[in-house]
């Protein structure tokens, strides 16, 4: 009988709420873009007047200005995501993102206008306080995105010795799960400092599909990643 509900989870109801899952982000995702493509193309002109001869600095120079960007982003958005979560806040700006409860690709862009817009924030100012050069800029922009995207996919592989340093997508999910963790955009160090940081449960051998089905088992009906389903409703 237990295998029989594993068999069933795995070849019907996981895929059912996967497909869920992918339509409702892919709605938010496409309604997030067009404005953070505006004001990305606002920002452009200024980054590139104020940083266009900070390669004068030589290679030390652009490494210490990627560090330093990575280190006041993490610190800034760390602060900035822990207050979206203050009860006052949460529900009117950040808790559209955490409808997505097991997060895909799809659910990296899918915020509030308002909530991606703050989020963001930090990335835009640190170029008009420290110098830092148009492609860099540009580069670790990508960079952003595509870091934004990985820790919203599913793939919990990373190396041993990183765990402990790194806020992958293992810590992530535990974020969306357990709301009140892991808040960290790229590393752990402020989740440590403000007594938010939780080991991720899937490196403990538990992971998310076991909460889920522990919230079916208390829940007379469930919602998952904002798609209600009958399928779960009780009686």
């Amino acid at each position: 009988m237990k295998h029989g509900g594993y068999l069933l989870w795995f070849l019907f109801i996981f895929h059912l709420l996967l497909k869920a899952s992918i339509e409702s982000d892919s709605r938010e995702f496409s309604l997030f873009l067009p404005g953070f493509a505006v004001w990305q193309y606002h920002i452009r002109g200024n980054v590139a007047e104020r940083s266009k001869h900070v390669f004068v600095s030589g290679w030390s120079g652009v490494f210490l200005s990627i560090a330093g960007f990575l280190f006041f982003t993490d610190m800034c958005i760390y602060w900035i995501h822990r207050w979206m979560h203050h009860k006052s806040i949460y529900k009117h700006l950040h808790k559209q993102h955490h409808t997505f409860k097991i997060p895909t690709p799809f659910a990296s862009h899918a915020f509030h206008p308002l909530d991606g817009f703050l989020q963001s924030l930090p990335y835009h100012v640190y170029p008009f306080i420290f110098p830092l050069h148009k492609v860099v800029y540009l580069s670790l922009f990508v960079f952003v995105n595509i870091w934004t995207i990985s820790i919203h996919d599913g793939d919990y592989r990373l190396p041993g010795h990183l765990i402990f340093l790194i806020n992958g997508a293992a810590h992530h999910v535990d974020h969306h799960l357990y709301f009140n963790y892991n808040y960290g955009q790229y590393f752990t160090l402020w989740d440590r400092l403000g007594g938010s940081y939780r080991h991720p449960s899937v490196l403990l051998g538990k992971g998310p599909h076991d909460h889920i089905r522990k919230l079916m088992a208390e829940a007379p009906s469930l919602k998952i990643n904002s798609m209600k389903s009958r399928t779960f409703e009780r009686g």
